[in-house]
């Protein structure tokens, strides 16, 4: 298990904590070849949340999301965005790769495994697809979470 996504997912809202846990836990166990999972973004501050809305705007870059500070699903800790890490060195976000050669791309297992505790996937979306990305809302809206309700 990777230490890093370990220490990450303490950073998480504590509904989520253990849940992650569980969700890391049987990604590591269907991924049997060269790919393991990390987790590389649970919790973002307002200020980190800025600095990638920056990106393709006021910086160079492709844009990597639409949400400023506040208005991030991370920014409450109910957001994970993820990577494969390929023979424990190199991060790949190819979606489509099967490193283990089970005949499921490796990073649809992670998928599966995240859908299966109810979390919505960014890769699903119509407008902005965002496949590294993950929520767990409890039906709340950002709205919701910026006038201060919280799960």
């Amino acid at each position: 298990m990777d230490r890093v996504t370990l220490d990450r997912i303490q950073t998480a809202h504590p509904k989520l904590i253990d849940e992650l846990g569980k969700i890391y836990g049987e990604i590591c166990e269907a991924l049997t070849g060269r790919a393991t999972c990390r987790f590389t973004h649970v919790l973002r501050t307002n200020a980190e949340q800025d600095e990638l809305f920056d990106i393709g705007r006021t910086k160079k870059g492709k844009i990597v999301t639409n949400a400023r500070g506040g208005y991030s699903y991370h920014n409450y800790g109910l957001a994970v965005d993820i990577c494969l890490i390929i023979d424990g060195k190199t991060a790949s976000w190819d979606f489509k790769k099967d490193f283990d050669l089970d005949g499921i791309a490796d990073w649809m297992e992670a998928v599966k495994v995240f859908k299966k505790y109810g979390w919505e996937w960014g890769g699903d979306w119509r407008k902005f697809p965002d496949a590294p990305h993950f929520q767990k809302t409890f039906g709340l809206s950002i709205a919701d979470l910026i006038s201060g309700k919280r799960p």
